[in-house]
């Protein structure tokens, strides 16, 4: 897992290295300064965003169309300036000391996972793609280590980092592909963090609604609760505007798995959307959700390239 290597020297990562050393150096400036910047950073980077930008338009269009095109349009903005906030949280969850944090941060609902824990059956850690989504990690770390699942990220140089910080801060991370360590982890009594709200494609997933609209979302938090015994327990972080956290937990889900696979992947993408319709301008909308459709259905992100 080493950073400093030959390869990243070549000139086409000098650019990730000065975000990387922006991102080092925001950590000590004061949360209020923060997030100001985070949101500057944010308004100035939406020129070169405009692809993400359309997809994000197109899935609100598609999850609130009740809402005026003038109301969508606010949230879309507030949306792309939260997006400029990721990468100062990000460097928070990596460099940020637990004494930075913990000024940060209120938890709520923690009792839910030391009641998990004394069943001995480990607990799938539950969340959505939040923008705050790293520092949310982070922040339920500080009180209860946690496996992390990693899917690999296109810049190598980028991915070495996370990798490096997510293993450091955490028992240990597991990777996507490897499904069998994942059920290791919650076998030995352990907490692993799981987001399983995004489109990996029709061969690991079965379809379910999503906002109302059918979503490619893979089964696996049903399957691996039912192989381990695990509980499965959500949580969510919460910005608030002066960049403090509340970190709620939720307790764990009720009769769960079921033996319909479909009802208890519709079940986890119910209980996200929820948590999406109360802080909508928090959520990754940049994602294409809906990019997996059954056969003979079009696409939605046609013209939005």
């Amino acid at each position: 897992m080493k950073i400093f290597q030959s390869a990243f020297l070549h000139p086409r990562f000098w650019p990730s290295w000065l975000g990387l050393g922006l991102m080092r150096l925001s950590v000590f400036l004061p949360a209020s300064i923060q997030l100001r910047i985070g949101r500057l950073l944010g308004a100035l980077l939406r020129p070169f965003m405009r692809s993400r930008e359309r997809v994000a338009a197109r899935n609100l269009e598609l999850c609130f169309p009740e809402m005026t095109e003038a109301d969508r349009a606010k949230l879309l903005k507030e949306n792309m300036l939260t997006m400029g906030t990721m990468p100062i949280e990000t460097a928070m969850s990596w460099w940020g000391s637990d004494r930075q944090l913990q000024n940060r941060v209120v938890y709520e609902g923690l009792e839910h996972i030391e009641s998990a824990l004394s069943r001995g059956k480990g607990i799938i850690l539950l969340t959505g793609h939040f923008t705050s989504m790293e520092m949310g990690g982070r922040l339920i770390m500080r009180k209860f280590p946690a496996y992390v699942m990693f899917r690999e990220l296109k810049n190598p140089l980028f991915n070495q980092v996370m990798l490096k910080f997510r293993t450091l801060h955490s028992e240990g991370t597991i990777l996507q592909e490897e499904p069998r360590a994942m059920l290791r982890a919650l076998k030995k009594n352990k907490i692993v963090w799981y987001a399983p709200d995004q489109d990996y494609g029709r061969r690991f997933s079965i379809q379910a609604k999503f906002f109302g609209i059918s979503a490619a979302t893979v089964p696996a938090t049903a399957r691996m609760a039912r192989m381990s015994g695990a509980d499965v327990v959500p949580f969510v972080p919460i910005r608030d505007n002066q960049g403090r956290y509340t970190i709620k937990v939720f307790p764990a889900l009720e009769q769960f798995p079921s033996d319909n696979e479909l009802a208890d992947t519709q079940r986890i993408n119910d209980w996200v959307e929820d948590q999406v319709r109360q802080r909508p301008d928090q959520y990754f909308w940049v994602h294409r959700r809906f990019k997996t459709q059954p056969e003979g259905k079009g696409n939605f992100y046609r013209n939005n390239r």
